[in-house]
């Protein structure tokens, strides 16, 4: 962990009693432009259901992202911050004809079905307008099988989506696209061919649909590395080249057709870290327990994936549960001390219940009461996720690190 860090970790844990997460703006920053040095040619919309802290959102719109928003909260925050109606990407099923209705002067609406497509015309109709809207695809490929879709919950099948009437929409213009195959991705090769993919889906589309096209949602799938051991770094340089000179080609067949990336966890995930106290240590039949303060009600990712591992078949990773669940190995805990000497430990925290265990066998160094305890990773779905009413404990608190060293609360 970087001294900088550490040493505004210590500075606010000196001012509170209450367990907090802490995420860096300077790493933010940093991420959000190495993105946009790396795809210059592509757009980038800020995830906001990873983390909605304002000051964090606040610092991505200030490096030029747009929102992609996941509910109508998330548009209004969008366009609270000044953000315009075009940069406001809103995708998610199950919207109601109020989410409509109150979304449609301040983004793009992108239907995720049929019938939402069809309730999204008659609200334009009743208002005498034309609205310009965008459409989810579920393609006829995955990112692992060029050939073959699956079903799901998300967008409109491709097949569906050639088959339907548009003249039944009179009051809608098709202006966009967007798909979005599964996040968590750290091949490039295979970010890759997924674009090579979407973009050959854009030209069919532009065939076969009264689609004048202006923009290409290539969703997210951008991973970070979790697993010290077995993660690394997604190329983002590498994609980004290669992504540009397909781009080329398709924007000499379709025209100036913006591109845009969700950024998921990619930007705010490795900024943040949650902090807390080992507030008691005992030993049990031969263990020593570290009970550490708001754990699962903190942080609720670690325990979590140690729920999972107790109903895995063993030996095995179950997928499918992003963002949820990623890995067994996804957190590194740290214990900020001088203290070399280490020790084998359960890492627990002060809740009513045996699934709050935070890791099992893990070496830290030889900790005491008081001493800070902090979770890396913990940018994206982290807070969101976490079930913070549990046992009526404290509340965290959350804070940005500004690049100039102050602390921004909500």
């Amino acid at each position: 962990m970087e001294n900088r860090i550490a040493a505004a970790i210590r500075k606010k844990m000196a001012e509170t009693d209450t367990p907090f997460y802490l995420y860096d703006q300077v790493t933010i920053r940093d991420r959000a432009r190495q993105l946009r040095r790396d795809f210059a040619d592509c757009e980038f919309l800020y995830s906001i259901k990873t983390n909605p802290f304002l000051p964090v959102v606040q610092t991505l719109v200030g490096e030029g992202f747009g929102i992609d928003a996941a509910s109508l909260r998330e548009v209004e925050i969008g366009a609270a911050l000044g953000v315009e109606k075009e940069q406001i990407l809103y995708s998610a099923p199950g919207k109601t004809d109020a989410d409509i209705a109150a979304a449609m002067d301040r983004s793009i609406l992108v239907a995720d079905s049929l019938g939402e497509l069809e309730r999204i015309e008659a609200l334009a109709a009743e208002r005498g307008e034309r609205l310009e809207v965008g459409v989810r695809v579920n393609p006829n490929f995955t990112m692992d099988d060029p050939d073959h879709g699956v079903g799901g919950k998300f967008g409109i099948d491709e097949e569906q989506l050639f088959a339907y009437d548009f003249g039944r929409l009179p009051h809608l213009t098709l202006i966009g696209l967007h798909v979005h195959a599964r996040s968590q991705e750290l091949s490039a090769s295979v970010l890759r061919r997924y674009y090579e993919n979407l973009f050959a889906l854009a030209e069919r589309c532009q065939e076969r649909l009264p689609l004048d096209l202006r923009f290409l949602n290539m969703g997210g799938g951008l991973g970070i590395p979790y697993s010290t051991a077995n993660d690394h770094e997604l190329d983002t340089a590498a994609l980004g080249l290669e992504t540009a000179a397909m781009l080329a080609g398709l924007r000499e067949r379709l025209g100036k057709v913006r591109i845009i990336i969700e950024t998921g966890r990619y930007v705010a995930g490795p900024a943040g870290c949650y902090c807390t106290r080992i507030v008691d240590i005992k030993e049990s039949y031969g263990k020593k327990y570290l009970i550490a303060r708001s754990t699962l009600n903190g942080f609720l990712r670690p325990s979590l994936a140690r729920l999972v591992a107790a109903y895995a078949p063993a030996g095995t990773v179950p997928k499918g549960n992003e963002p949820l669940f990623t890995k067994y190995d996804a957190f590194d805990f740290l214990l900020l001390t001088d203290e070399t000497e280490t020790e084998t430990v359960e890492l627990c925290g002060n809740l009513c219940t045996g699934t709050d265990i935070m890791a099992s066998a893990l070496t830290l160094p030889r900790a005491k009461v008081g001493d800070i305890l902090v979770v890396t990773k913990a940018g994206s779905y982290a807070y969101v996720l976490t079930p913070v009413q549990f046992s009526s404990q404290p509340v965290p608190e959350q804070f940005l690190l500004t690049a100039d060293g102050r602390f921004l609360d909500r």
